[in-house]
């Protein structure tokens, strides 16, 4: 009796294993930014590594996280644990892009995150880029104004990724049917826009300097 007891529990605890190596292997995981960080202590300086890393599922689901060890591994696992504990779900539209447009402010950064159609690919760069690869967006236009800080970017653009609603959820919300929450969407003027907001920010900024 005793020993298909135990028998039993290897089993569950083989089954519980391999229920955590198929959740392991679900997430793609993407190193964002290493920093160093120096403390001066008694007889020299002491180095420590800070990491931010960004984990999704491909699938609308995505977080980010970040660790600091003396060592680079180690950072970079405990950002990896954090970024898994603290995923959101986004919802996407055909499964490719965003439902609207949509912008994120945090410190110093702000982002415009806009949809477009089927076959622009992914329009952004370093940490925003790494953000929308994990989550498994296929086609968006990105741009970030005020900050080339990796951290206050990727805070900026899950604030954005916060506030992005589905049609159907919009409607549930004020009461209607989703034909009526729907217009017209013909995405062919977005990228134009991006690029004429981005010349516009651009020249504000010469004539600032």
């Amino acid at each position: 009796m005793a020993r298909q007891q135990n028998g039993e529990r290897s089993t569950r605890g083989e089954r519980g294993r391999d229920r955590e190596r198929e959740r392991e292997e679900e997430f793609v995981d993407k190193l964002v930014h290493i920093n160093r960080v120096a403390k001066v202590v008694k007889g020299g300086r002491r180095f420590s590594f800070a990491a931010l890393v960004v984990v999704g599922d491909a699938k609308g689901r995505v977080g980010f996280g970040s660790g600091k060890a003396r060592e680079v591994p180690e950072a970079i696992r405990k950002a990896t644990d954090q970024a898994k504990r603290e995923m959101i779900r986004v919802p996407l539209r055909e499964g490719r892009t965003l439902h609207h447009d949509v912008r994120g402010h945090f410190g110093a950064g702000q982002v415009i995150l806009r949809a477009v159609p089927a076959g622009t690919g992914i329009i952004a760069g370093g940490p925003m880029r790494a953000v929308f690869e994990t989550m498994g967006i296929q086609d968006v236009v990105a741009k970030c104004v005020g900050t080339t800080n990796p951290h206050n970017m990727v805070n900026a653009t899950f604030k954005a990724l916060r506030l992005l609603m589905s049609p159907r959820a919009v409607a549930a919300k004020r009461g209607k049917k989703v034909g009526e929450i729907i217009g017209r969407r013909d995405g062919t003027i977005l990228i134009p826009l991006i690029r004429n907001s981005v010349t516009s920010e651009m020249t504000r900024r010469d004539h600032v300097a």
